[in-house]
């Protein structure tokens, strides 16, 4: 599954080779979208099984997001995201200079339960809103007063776009923000607004303290109630 992460590895291990990445296509369309949104992101190569590499990043409104490619890599490691989208577009194999020590945030754990489905025009709906909210903010203030970019762009992500009660088993409600919805459409996972054909449904998952919005091709996350703590792939004397 795009959303399966799992916790931050003992160590990381050396690849013996280059980046493993097999579907090229797929992690290029995600290294993109992340390049035009950070350029000096860091992006963590984490082998899914034998034949998987799951690529994770943190976008600047602090989710996390996970898209899996095919590929056999050699190890969990971070490099940088514009370097691998460069080896990649001249079908390059080798693997980055390492920034092991720039990634310091820890993944949701493997494990995670549905809670909600979401049809994909829904979530293209509120999407859509926010941006135009953001925009009309912007050029008319609020309640007649000019208010700073920043300050209605963290507004707007922090509102609760989505709130779901769990009924199997019965839980506290979840919260799904606006961060995460925009962490879903800004990189793709949910393709174009006007293919062809129906979209999957948006699964709300969790996961511990995580919350996760899933579509057809990849997942973000958000750890709810605390900040994301800080921790170095970079491997340590204690382990």
């Amino acid at each position: 599954m795009a959303g399966a992460g799992g916790g931050p590895p003992e160590r990381a291990a050396i690849p013996s080779g280059g980046h493993g990445i097999v579907g090229s296509a797929d992690a290029g369309a995600f290294l993109a979208r992340l390049v035009r949104l950070d350029r000096s992101a860091p992006v963590r190569l984490r082998p899914v099984g034998a034949d998987r590499i799951a690529l994770w990043a943190r976008l600047p409104w602090q989710v996390l997001v996970v898209r899996t490619v095919a590929g056999s890599g050699g190890g969990d490691v971070a490099v940088g995201a514009a370097d691998l989208l460069a080896e990649l577009e001249r079908s390059g194999a080798a693997l980055p200079p390492r920034r092991d020590a720039q990634w310091r945030w820890p993944l949701p754990p493997a494990a995670s339960r549905p809670i909600e489905v979401l049809p994909a025009g829904e979530v293209w709906r509120i999407a859509r809103a926010a941006a135009g909210t953001l925009r009309t903010a912007s050029e008319q203030g609020v309640a007649g007063r000019a208010v700073g970019q920043r300050a209605l762009r963290d507004a707007l992500l922090d509102h609760v776009a989505v709130l779901v009660t769990p009924d199997d088993p019965p839980g506290p409600p979840v919260e799904v923000p606006q961060r995460l919805v925009q962490g879903l459409v800004r990189m793709g996972f949910l393709g174009a607004p006007e293919q062809p054909g129906p979209v999957a449904d948006v699964q709300v998952r969790v996961a511990g303290r995580w919350v996760g919005l899933v579509g057809p091709y990849g997942a973000a996350w958000l750890q709810k109630g605390t900040d994301l703590a800080v921790m170095s792939l970079t491997p340590h004397p204690n382990g």
